[in-house]
């Protein structure tokens, strides 16, 4: 009989350290601003709540198993092939479904130092090793991913833009990353945020996909599209990835609610302009107010901002954090990240950045100059 008393699970999952959401409660009393978790302050689409209402009377009927209505509706807007657009519940599970499919023990998995925290879950998930690239000025550095490439590597992530420092790299810097990897290593770029970006050197990577065998591009309706709470995400990729990712996928891994709200979304163009136009007026106003605060700001194209704080007693990001939560003002953690020192802010509605701004501005006056 097996000396072992109970299940032991395999090497690498012991190793994962839980995903923790941000904060998102306040203490009794005090209006709550949750500004953690890079969530629109402007809602969903009335259409896509009008579409998901539509679906609950028939909740006993299971949801297309292909999210067909869903796929076709990115496919037009982007001008796509269909067939090539995989949907799952949240680009998370897409991310895990590719180092499903590609990783196995001893194979490596790269991302850059402060990339997303589910690419370290999901390579280790998947039985892989994680790799680890230090970025240059909060910046993933093309070169140094390059020189950690070995034979056993399978997959880059690279989040473009980068939560949670709001980085990005212009285009060229993709294609010279994407020209410098072998061709039996998949190039995944996350570009949850890119609806936000207003950059001329920046592209989410649907050209690269196009022209490629080993890229594939995730994206999110998280962010922009105000449908978080739903779970829905979609990725294009060459046809052999896509086969691949399905044959793993589980059958109903979106449910009616979320295709039927994703697709009337994808036609709301104005709604996502107003999400895209209140962040282009509201991230430069909040990345000035705090650098006038004296407080260091990582420039961002994301709906969110990296304020840094001093290694100082009293002074610190934790301590900003404690001041913030007592007025209802939650931002997010970053120390997972290796961020100890900084906060990352969501851009939320007019009254919460206000808000953040001068709750930071009397924190600042109390404690000592940054």
């Amino acid at each position: 009989m097996s000396a072992a008393l109970r299940p032991v699970p395999r090497p690498g999952v012991l190793e994962i350290e839980a995903y923790v959401p941000g904060k998102s409660a306040a203490p009794a009393g005090v209006k709550l601003h949750k500004l953690s978790s890079n969530e629109t302050p402007l809602g969903p689409s009335p259409a896509a709540v009008s579409a998901m209402r539509d679906t609950a009377a028939h909740l006993e009927l299971y949801p297309d198993g292909s999210s067909t209505a869903l796929r076709r509706a990115i496919a037009a807007k982007y001008g796509l092939d269909p067939e090539r657009i995989v949907c799952g519940a949240g680009s998370d599970e897409l991310l895990s479904l590719l180092t499903y499919a590609y990783l196995g023990a001893g194979d490596e998995g790269i991302y850059s130092q402060y990339g997303f925290l589910v690419y370290r879950i999901a390579i280790l998930a998947a039985g892989g090793t994680p790799v680890v690239v230090p970025e240059r000025d909060h910046t993933a550095d093309v070169d140094a991913i390059l020189r950690a490439v070995t034979p056993r590597t399978r997959i880059v992530y690279l989040a473009n833009p980068n939560n949670p420092t709001g980085t990005y790299l212009p285009f060229d810097a993709v294609r010279r990353l994407h020209a410098g990897l072998p061709g039996n290593v998949l190039l995944v770029l996350d570009a949850a945020y890119a609806e936000y970006v207003r950059r001329n050197d920046y592209a989410a990577g649907l050209e690269l996909v196009a022209e490629s065998e080993n890229v594939v591009m995730t994206r999110t309706f998280s962010k922009a599209y105000g449908l978080a709470a739903l779970r829905i995400g979609w990725m294009v990729a060459p046809a052999a990835v896509a086969d691949a990712v399905n044959r793993i996928r589980g059958p109903f891994n979106l449910s009616a609610a979320a295709i039927a709200a994703g697709t009337a979304a994808v036609a709301d163009d104005a709604h996502i302009a107003a999400a895209v136009a209140h962040n282009e007026e509201w991230l430069p106003k909040v990345s000035r107010a705090l650098t006038d605060l004296g407080l260091a700001v990582t420039p961002s194209v994301g709906n969110f901002v990296l304020i840094h704080f001093p290694d100082t007693p009293g002074r610190s990001a934790a301590d900003a954090d404690a001041f913030l939560t007592a007025r209802g003002l939650i931002l997010r953690r970053v120390a997972a990240y290796g961020l100890p020192n900084a906060l990352r802010m969501t851009i939320g509605s007019a009254e919460a950045n206000e808000a953040v701004v001068a709750a930071l501005g009397d924190f600042v006056r109390e404690r000592g100059h940054a």
